[in-house]
């Protein structure tokens, strides 16, 4: 198999792992700026932002980035299992 054949996932979805993971790690990194974006408007006074939307943006980034990293934990996991394996 061709190394971009081992990362296909799910046949004929076209998707391959590698661009599933950019994607939700973009998708990450955009909630992380947003979240930074509305603290420093609600920083400066900015009156169309106000402390629950703040607080509700931060936590979503987190508990997003949260969810990823234990992702991440679990793949590693697989994998360090994956390869400790006896042929």
């Amino acid at each position: 198999a061709q190394p971009a054949d081992a990362a296909h996932v799910g046949g004929s979805s076209g998707l391959d792992f590698a661009q599933a993971l950019k994607s939700h790690l973009d998708s990450v990194n955009q909630m992380q700026d947003r979240a930074q974006q509305l603290e420093e408007k609600f920083a400066i006074g900015d009156n169309s932002v106000s402390l629950s939307d703040v607080m509700i943006a931060s936590q979503k980034a987190n508990i997003t980035l949260q969810t990823t990293v234990q992702v991440r934990n679990k793949l590693v996991s697989a994998y360090h299992d994956i390869m400790n394996m006896q042929i």
